[in-house]
């Protein structure tokens, strides 16, 4: 059986959220759910998140799972709101720990983040296959943009996270901590072996000006045009090129308060003594 699926845009971030499901009625998956963050106010709303439950809801669903691809820098997770309206068990590749054992230090949480992934519900190894009602799912490693990213393969959908974009953007960056230009190389070649007609949904889409946003793909298609791996492209001249590309970039827009909730499995840090919840800005250290 194959998926049902329902994207959900966030233009400020250019992030895709999804919800796969097998029939109406049936059993569901929410797939990096994106929680609205004003920077210059620091307040939170759940507009974006609200318009993923209202869909669960129309449609009559069980949401089984909650499933993040990776500890996102570039957006902060509403999976807690999505949990406390409509329910799911909030999943993340088992590799989390290593992320969370390098913001521990890089934000000095010491006293106040565990580091055994303990904020989520499950754990998911490399291989690992679970269901979502009537759907087949399997727990795809993907490393490379940090150390702990995941793709879930649903029957033919790859949710692939911030590893391969649309063919005329590429592929993701690799100079966080932890990542590695080769071992993504290595990710994306696992992706492409799949199926060509395998249909592969975004985490993001950045669209060259006269393109309006889309969400899907096939490895048929990557294979063909992608700019930066496609077919006769080496490792080492992607690592080359990515390297390069990497040195010029800069840091996520919110990166420093996104690292922090989503480490935490979407939570904020634990309020202090006057009720308010503070998010740290380490100075110097990126």
């Amino acid at each position: 059986m194959q998926p049902k699926v329902e994207p959900f845009l966030d233009k400020d971030t250019e992030t895709w959220s999804y919800v796969a499901y097998d029939q109406d009625g049936g059993h569901a998956a929410v797939i990096d759910p994106v929680l609205d963050y004003d920077p210059k106010s620091g307040r939170t709303r759940t507009e974006g998140a609200q318009r993923l439950v209202d869909f669960v809801r129309s449609r009559k669903l069980t949401v089984d799972w909650i499933l993040e691809t990776h500890a996102h820098a570039d957006h902060l997770s509403a999976a807690p709101f999505v949990r406390n309206e409509v329910g799911g068990r909030l999943a993340i590749g088992e590799k989390i720990r290593e992320v969370q054992a390098v913001f521990q230090k890089i934000f000095n949480l010491k006293d106040s983040l565990a580091i055994d992934g303990s904020q989520f519900d499950r754990l998911f190894a490399a291989g690992e296959t679970f269901g979502i009602g009537k759907l087949e799912c399997e727990v795809m490693y993907s490393p490379g943009h940090t150390p702990a990213d995941m793709a879930w393969r649903i029957g033919d959908c790859v949710f692939v996270g911030d590893t391969i974009f649309m063919p005329d953007v590429g592929t993701a960056r690799c100079d966080f901590p932890g990542g590695n230009a080769a071992t993504l190389y290595q990710s994306i070649q696992k992706l492409l072996s799949l199926p060509p007609e395998t249909r592969l949904f975004m985490c993001h889409d950045y669209p060259p000006e006269g393109r309006d946003y889309q969400h899907m793909t096939t490895v048929a298609e990557q294979k063909r045009s992608n700019i930066h791996v496609r077919d006769g492209i080496s490792e080492a001249e992607f690592v080359a090129m990515r390297t390069k590309r990497d040195a010029t970039l800069a840091m996520p827009r919110l990166i420093l308060p996104s690292i922090q909730v989503n480490i935490r499995a979407g939570e904020l840090p634990p309020p202090e003594d006057n009720g308010v919840s503070y998010l740290k800005l380490p100075v110097n250290q990126f």
